[in-house]
């Protein structure tokens, strides 16, 4: 049985604030997904307030997984430092790492990259035409997917700098860098900027969090519209089969059918993961 360190992003006020609205933790969100497709994987959570584990706990492990945040890469609160602190360990035993969004950023942090707020603002929802890179189409994270095809997502921060000795695998319109490979100590590190992990009911449940920002910044001309929407999301995800509300939400199976979307952390478990003890005489 295989055994993954998921990394939970966010802080304990943030994550009860969205559980007291309904709101399923980046770690959940990301459990769930993980368990959909490997039943039999060990899952523990890491919180970014606890103490980093020791080498030889970490030597326990698999692999690791990074969720999402709200947090931002560039700030140098404890909350964001323990995490790349922990990433650097885990690096260093040489567990094989995957990241979503946040997990992409301090990745490249870690690694001597560099993480700014985008000047356009957020991409959010859906990463649209994300397009694989020549070297992606090589690369087995993108085995299952297609040359071209759209992701959930939510960020304001990109990375503008990848580290040295790191491969950009997909891009898009918004942000250059939506994939990468980044070498850091003894492994190297899967990551993309969007969510494979988000279903559509998670967006909707985003949407509704953020409500007040999604408003402001011109997203939705008021809570209703928004509300409007977020109800559609969530019953495509009740009804992923309904050509038609994924006509007038302008998505396809990229989003609705759940291994196309999670295509990367699928391929990530089965390349990286599974057997990572007998490959490395554990």
């Amino acid at each position: 049985m295989s055994k993954i360190l998921l990394m939970e992003g966010n802080i304990a006020e943030r994550r009860a604030k969205g559980a007291a609205l309904g709101v399923r933790s980046s770690s959940g969100i990301y459990r769930e997904s993980l368990l959909a497709h490997f039943p039999t994987l060990e899952i523990d959570i890491f919180n970014p307030e606890d103490p980093i584990p020791g080498r030889n706990a970490l030597s326990a492990y698999d692999g690791m997984v990074i969720s999402g945040s709200s947090l931002h890469a560039y700030d140098t609160d404890f909350a964001v430092t323990n995490q790349i602190a922990l990433v650097c360990e885990a690096a260093e035993v040489g567990l094989p790492i995957f990241g979503s969004c946040w997990g992409l950023q301090i990745a490249a942090m870690a690694a001597g990259g560099l993480v700014e707020y985008h000047p356009v603002g957020r991409e959010v929802g859906f990463a649209r035409k994300i397009r694989v890179t020549d070297a992606g189409r090589d690369h087995p994270m993108f085995a299952a997917k297609g040359r071209v095809f759209d992701a959930p997502c939510i960020h304001y921060d990109e990375v503008t700098r990848l580290p040295d000795g790191a491969t950009l695998l997909a891009t898009n319109a918004h942000s250059e860098v939506q994939a990468a490979v980044i070498p850091l100590g003894q492994t190297e590190i899967w990551a993309v900027q969007y969510h494979p992990e988000f279903d559509a009911a998670h967006l909707a449940d985003l949407y509704r969090l953020y409500a007040d920002d999604m408003v402001g910044q011109g997203f939705f001309a008021d809570v209703e519209e928004l509300e409007s929407y977020a109800a559609s999301l969530a019953k495509l995800r009740a009804e992923p089969d309904n050509a038609a509300l994924a006509w007038q939400l302008g998505v396809d199976a990229d989003i609705t059918d759940d291994a196309r979307r999670r295509a990367e952390i699928i391929a990530w478990v089965e390349t990286c993961v599974l057997n990572f003890g007998i490959r490395h005489d554990r």
